[in-house]
Order: structure tokens, then C-alpha cells, then sequence
């Protein structure tokens, strides 16, 4: 069973009450608690040692890491995060200096996005360091994108480059929170979500959401230097040794935004992207279709896409 069969396992009949907006299936869960125009978002993420980093990562980039991906699950809401709690799973023998030093990591990124740290929790793991982050932060109720709004005729659009984020963005990268807000007060955002586990395999939870297709243009797919440079010296992880457009479908951990909009708007809105935002690459890489699947264009043809992202517990 991997990761995403046991997931629908384990949340087919989760119990829920009147407050709960949105559960299991998006990025935060959506809770409604009262604010007159605001809900309240709900995320909890984890890193562990041996699979997000290694036990010669600087622990600074640890801590950033840590916090950044749950905050890029509040910009894949259109949110604002607002606290978070660290959770600790230490081994038996540990180096103190080693985890406060994962504590600064967290800090200028907190700060950055005012995020006030507000306790957690610390238990002893045997094998290996583990830490989870839970964070809640707020959305308009008017600008709360979710996986399920993708229309038929949409354009498919992806912040940023991707692939070859295991060289070393997976350790540096900026939550796109500023971006994703701005996205969701300009215009009207039919579906988002961050690109956690690779362009093919997220861009189908928001097809299978939202009971439609899609068809990728190869050509438009932004591929990152790292991705396209794969034996550059220092650069180079055995996971990011591929072909570089398999690389930009597949490798994960790219965090970047991936929404789709009416085609209508996609003109208006890559004019207003590059004013706003003249540092970060948007690319329209494809359209929403009726008909079911994933497919892609390339020179020779269109054809099913296969390739899949990183799924936890997939056997080789």
C-alpha cells in the first residue's frame, strides 16, 4: 500500500462537525470558527531524518525547511500563517547545541512572515531526529482556492522552474505566500496548491478533485538549471540524475505554485505577474480538459504521461 492508498484508507470515514469547511484532500484543512470574514487554515507537516535530510544537512537548513513546508501549504490556500507548534522526536543520544541550532534556522523565516512560534512538544524516537510542525494561520472566505474548482478550458500555470530541487533549493527554498495572496485578490483562481511530490503526480490530485483532464505542452514546462545540469559538481543527488523534463515532472520538492485560471484571463494575468513580480518566472505550461487523464505534447505527438512524483512507501 503507498502513501496515497493508505491515505484514502485511513480518511474515508473520518469523523467531522459543522465547523469543518474543508478536511482531508487539500493542503489545510478549513475550519469555520467564528471570524466574521476570515476561516481558519490547519496544517501539520513532518521531516525526518534519512528522508528529507541527511545527518549532514546544517541544522539551520534543517529548521527552515521544517517550518517552509508547512507554509507553503498555507500559500497553497491563498493564507496567512499565523503561529506554529514544533514537535520534537529526538534520539536517545543528542546534541543540544545541534537542535538549537535548528531553532535559529526557523527564526528569520518566522519573522519574515510573522509567524509567532508558540510552543510544541518533545518525546525521545529512537532511531533517528523527527520534527513536526503544525501551523494555523487565516483566508478570506471570498479567496480560498482549493484542488477541486479546475475547470474544463483552464490554463495550467506554474510559478518558478522546476526539478533538480534535491541539489539543494529542497533545503533553501521561500514559501510563495506573498505571490499566492496576490494571486487570489487579482484574479479569479480556479484551483491551487504547492508542488510538494512532482508536477505530474500533484497536477493530478487537483484532475482527480476536480473530475477533469489536462494536456502539458513540454516546451512551456520552466526546468531548472540544476535539473537540466544533472552532473554538475555539487549539484548532483542520485535522485536528480534524469532526463531533465522527467526531472521537472518528477523530482518534488520544487514548492513552487501550480493554479489554474479561466484562459480568458491568462494574458492579463502574465502582464500584471511580470510587473508585480519581475524576479520569479509564471509559465502557462497547458490546459484543463474535459475528458480525464494526463497528457503531453511534445515535437512528436501528444501521449499519456506515466511518470509519476514521489510517493511514499511505492515499492521500486
Amino acid at each position: 500500500m503507498d502513501e496515497f492508498a493508505l491515505i484514502r484508507s485511513l480518511t474515508a470515514d473520518l469523523p467531522s462537525n459543522a465547523q469543518v469547511i474543508a478536511g482531508a484532500g487539500d493542503d489545510c484543512a478549513v475550519l469555520e470558527l467564528g471570524l466574521p470574514d476570515r476561516w481558519v487554515l490547519f496544517k501539520t507537516d513532518a521531516v525526518v531524518e534519512g528522508v528529507h535530510f541527511t545527518t549532514s544537512t546544517p541544522p539551520e537548513k534543517i529548521g527552515h525547511k521544517a517550518l517552509a513546508r508547512c507554509l507553503s501549504d498555507i500559500a497553497a490556500m491563498a493564507g496567512t500563517p499565523v503561529a506554529a507548534l514544533i514537535t520534537l522526536g529526538l534520539p536517545r543520544e543528542f546534541d543540544p547545541g545541534f537542535i538549537k541550532a535548528i531553532y535559529r534556522g526557523m527564526k528569520p523565516l518566522a519573522e519574515r512572515h510573522a509567524v509567532a512560534i508558540v510552543g510544541g512538544e518533545t518525546t525521545t524516537n529512537p532511531d533517528r531526529l523527527l520534527i513536526s510542525v503544525s501551523v494555523i494561520g487565516t483566508v478570506e472566505k471570498t479567496k480560498c482556492p482549493r484542488r477541486s474548482g479546475a475547470k474544463s478550458g483552464d490554463a495550467i500555470f506554474v510559478t518558478g522552474e522546476l526539478g533538480g530541487s534535491l541539489a539543494r533549493r529542497h533545503l533553501e527554498f521561500e514559501p510563495r505566500l506573498r505571490e499566492a495572496r496576490w494571486l487570489a485578490e487579482h484574479f479569479a483562481i480556479h484551483a491551487l496548491m504547492d508542488i510538494s511530490d512532482g508536477l505530474a503526480g500533484d497536477l493530478r490530485h487537483i484532475l482527480r478533485a476536480s473530475h477533469v483532464g489536462a494536456e502539458l505542452l513540454a516546451r512551456a514546462i520552466p526546468i531548472s538549471r540544476s535539473a537540466r545540469k544533472p552532473g554538475a559538481p555539487g549539484e548532483t543527488t542520485p535522485a536528480s540524475v534524469k532526463p531533465p523534463l522527467l526531472a521537472a515532472l518528477t523530482d518534488g520538492e520544487d514548492f513552487e505554485l501550480l493554479f489554474t485560471v479561466a484562459s480568458s484571463d491568462a494574458v492579463a494575468l502574465l502582464d500584471a505577474w511580470k510587473k508585480k513580480f519581475p524576479e520569479l518566472r509564471l509559465s502557462c505550461i497547458g490546459k484543463i480538459l474535459a475528458e480525464p487523464g494526463l497528457r503531453l505534447r511534445e515535437s512528436r505527438g501528444v501521449k499519456t504521461l506515466n511518470a509519476e512524483g514521489y510517493i511514499h512507501f511505492k515499492q521500486p
